[in-house]
């Protein structure tokens, strides 16, 4: 059985075999400098992606600043709404000489 490989016209591949390395060289070079220019995209997407991840923590934080002073004005103003409660259930007592 013949080697596929072996060249059938004396020359050093069968065929168009030359231009077919040719075209795979050329393929091989522009796919090296393509890598290169997608991984410096991705290094540039991936410092934007940091960037808004230091966003969002920063807002995070405000947010929980904020949820944390909303609490303690709610436990203020329900304490207060609770005192005056009591107040005018004590002037209603006395009023009604319930005690």
């Amino acid at each position: 059985m013949p080697d596929t490989l072996e060249p059938g016209n004396g020359g050093r591949y069968p065929g168009d075999m030359e231009k077919r390395v040719i075209a795979l060289e050329h393929i091989a070079q522009t796919t090296g400098a393509t890598l290169e220019r997608l991984e410096r995209r991705f290094e540039a997407i991936d410092r934007r992606f940091e960037a808004i991840d230091r966003r969002f923590e920063n807002m995070d934080r405000r947010m929980d600043s904020m949820m944390r002073k909303q609490r303690a004005d709610f436990r203020w103003l329900l304490g207060l709404i609770l005192a005056q409660t009591g107040a005018l259930l004590g002037v209603m007592a006395h009023g009604f000489h319930w005690l």
